[in-house]
């Protein structure tokens, strides 16, 4: 039975704590301890008990470990220097492309997103390993630091994704699936992003550098900086080694994904190993994921504890409920969900948006006939795409917040501008896969 009284002070008090500053995790945790002490007639008993339960049952869940696993894959990949081999060869290969340090900077954050699966992470690592390359070249600063904060969005579409893991952990769907699923529309994201830096270098060269001035060979990074042809293709072999042994595996059915997630990080050790890590950057590198992997298993538990006080006053279900019992058609629901997961987006991340949402939106695009793994990457997308919108969009500031040099007082509005078109393109794509689920579930047919 929906309890209206106690739903309105959850979700007021956990707003309230959110707008505050107060962490989400400990806001839901905090709202959801309040709840069930509301709900219970004040048990305290009742309420601890829960608590622990809810722990105990998220923690010790196998499929957990997949998440800091494939972080720690991730972490070992970027230290040993394997994307900025990567990323520095496509550059240099790329001499007779207009743009080509966009272009580069696109297709380096599409492999890096492999590697991470985190699309903050990307932003932050490009804005340094691509910006100042970027603006050495006398590109326009504006249109370097949207391509940065643009493209890595690349990072939720690409597998391993930590949003497709959460995604897949909150709705108990294939996350071998989901991976599929995104495999499609991330390269198809990837196209339209080259093809608007090209049309972009074609009709407005000015905005890549395309004078005289930034192509004299002599502002040319020292050769020192370029890695040998060695470095190049042991990195490119390596990383198609782990993407092929990995997501390989997890889709013919070699291992699950938390086994494929233990393999690739003992693979990305190996590479680190063979790239020259030594034993103290690699302890680091292990305690780098532990710092940024908790926070996240915290949300998990928080949220799962959240979800279930939802569900015991009945706001889940009445949600659902209202929406269902609309005279809104079926497109309208779902772009009703995309216009809050924009407007989410703007203040909270991405993780801490689909622990609010994904387990009330889900059932509701089920419902409507909307294939369960097709929505997944809508929602993934949508959600991504409010990382972009401002004001706040959080991926925008960490772009800005990651350029190194002090001399750059480039405007936030400016990185919003210039990432404006990417914004486009992925809504484009979200009306693309919602209208054409196909995009999304065709390999997960063939392997499934």
């Amino acid at each position: 039975m929906f309890d209206v009284n106690i739903a309105t002070v959850l979700i007021v008090s956990l707003l309230v704590m959110v707008g505050l500053g107060v962490h989400i995790a400990i806001a839901l945790g905090m709202t959801s301890a309040l709840g069930i002490f509301l709900i219970t007639g004040g048990n305290l008993d009742v309420v601890l008990a829960m608590l622990g339960s809810t722990a105990y049952e998220s923690l010790r869940a196998y499929e957990f470990a997949v998440i800091p696993l494939f972080m720690l894959m991730g972490e070992f990949i970027a230290k040993s220097g394997a994307v900025t081999d990567v990323y520095q060869a496509i550059h240099r290969n790329l001499r007779r492309i207009p743009g080509r340090l966009a272009v580069a900077t696109l297709l380096g954050n599409a492999i890096f997103s492999f590697v991470t699966g985190v699309s903050i992470a990307s932003a932050a690592a490009f804005s340094r390993i691509a910006y100042p390359e970027m603006k050495k070249f006398g590109y326009d600063r504006g249109f370097a630091l949207g391509t940065v904060a643009g493209s890595s969005c690349l990072g939720m579409l690409i597998p391993p994704s930590v949003l497709m893991i959460v995604w897949g952990l909150l709705t108990e769907r294939s996350i071998g699936q989901i991976f599929l699923a995104g495999v499609l529309p991330g390269l198809l994201l990837l196209g339209l992003f080259v093809s608007y830096v090209l049309v972009i270098a074609v009709l407005k060269p000015s905005l890549v550098g395309s004078d005289k001035k930034t192509q004299n060979p002599d502002i040319l990074p020292p050769e020192t900086s370029i890695p040998s042809a060695m470095q190049v293709w042991s990195s490119v072999f390596s990383i198609i080694f782990v993407v092929a042994a990995v997501l390989g595996g997890i889709w013919f059915g070699v291992f699950t994904p938390t086994e494929g997630a233990g393999a690739g990080a003992f693979i990305g050790l190996i590479m680190a190993i063979a790239k020259g890590m030594r034993t103290r950057e690699i302890v680091d590198a292990i305690l780098s994921v532990g710092r940024t992997s908790a926070p996240i298993l915290l949300l998990l538990v928080s949220a799962a504890l959240y979800s279930r006080t939802l569900a015991m006053t009945g706001v889940s279900s009445a949600i659902q409920d209202a929406f269902l019992g609309t005279d809104m058609l079926p497109w309208m629901i779902i772009a009703a969900m995309v216009a809050i997961w924009f407007i989410l987006g703007t203040v909270i991340d991405s993780i801490s948006i689909m622990l609010l949402t994904v387990t009330i939106f889900e059932p509701i695009a089920v419902s409507l006939g909307y294939d369960p793994i097709a929505f997944a990457i809508v929602g993934i997308l949508a959600i991504e795409a409010g990382l972009l919108t401002p004001p706040f969009g959080l991926l925008v500031y960490t772009v800005k917040a990651a350029i190194q040099d002090e001399n750059d007082n480039i405007s936030i509005m400016q990185i919003f501008r210039s990432s404006t078109p990417y914004w486009i393109i992925m809504l484009t794509g979200i009306i693309a896969i919602t209208s054409y689920p196909q995009i999304a579930t065709y390999l997960p047919s063939l392997m499934f």
